[in-house]
């Protein structure tokens, strides 16, 4: 079964040239792949589609079995939150602990801290943020904050992650750790993309890859 389904997707922004051309791909359940392609060739344009902040300028995208351009903002609400998302830019809340922002989603949810604080806990020391819970994001070295903003798009059970260059501000042996955390999150049954240019990465997690090159989406399939 497919959770995501692009039909000869386009996108333009206001009457520009189009970003993204003819784009058809699937993101199957329980499947993990990376995109890929230069700077500039709509990688962030493709995330921002899959995570309903878009609507396509054209073309068919099928999420959860639903036609995402007819959706109501409560359905692309509600689709939203089957989605979990590892921004750039971490994200987090200066004011608010490690343990509360990973619970952010859950109490914006309105559910009851005594039941997720168990789970938020197990999944800050899964993580190995165990020791942090209680500090502050300006206390967090670049590597914690990436797991921190890991943890939190974690927290809902996501059907489908999407992560925009999550060791773009780490070291390689963090990295690697890093997309361990993935890889394991895909074997429990979360479907994974994730956009990199790290090539090291790439040629170390073997997996299929979604490359974009001057708007055209090219697909690699590699044996895992």
């Amino acid at each position: 079964m497919d959770l995501v389904r692009f039909e000869n997707v386009g996108l333009r922004y206001g009457m520009g040239p189009e970003v993204l051309r003819d784009v058809s791909f699937e993101v199957p359940a329980n499947s993990f792949q990376f995109l890929t392609g230069p700077s500039g060739s709509g990688k962030t344009t493709l995330l921002r589609l899959l995570f309903l902040a878009l609507r396509p300028t054209r073309g068919l995208i099928t999420m959860f079995g639903q036609d995402v351009v007819t959706l109501s903002k409560r359905q692309l609400a509600e689709s939203r939150r089957r989605i979990g998302i590892v921004f750039q830019d971490f994200r987090l809340l200066d004011h608010l602990t490690t343990y509360e922002n990973i619970a952010l989603p859950l109490r914006v949810q309105g559910q009851d801290e005594t039941r997720y604080r168990p789970e938020v806990v197990e999944l800050l020391h899964w993580v190995g943020l165990g020791e942090r819970m209680h500090v502050l994001p300006p206390v967090l070295s670049g590597g914690e904050k990436q797991r921190a903003a890991i943890a939190r798009a974690l927290i809902v059970r996501p059907e489908l992650l999407l992560a925009d260059e999550p060791t773009g501000n780490v070291d390689p042996v963090l990295a690697r750790r890093l997309l361990r955390l993935f890889v394991e999150l895909n074997r429990s049954g979360t479907s994974v993309v994730i956009a990199t240019h790290d090539a090291t990465l790439l040629e170390q997690f073997p997996a299929r890859r979604l490359r974009l090159e001057g708007g055209h989406l090219h697909i690699e399939e590699r044996a895992a």
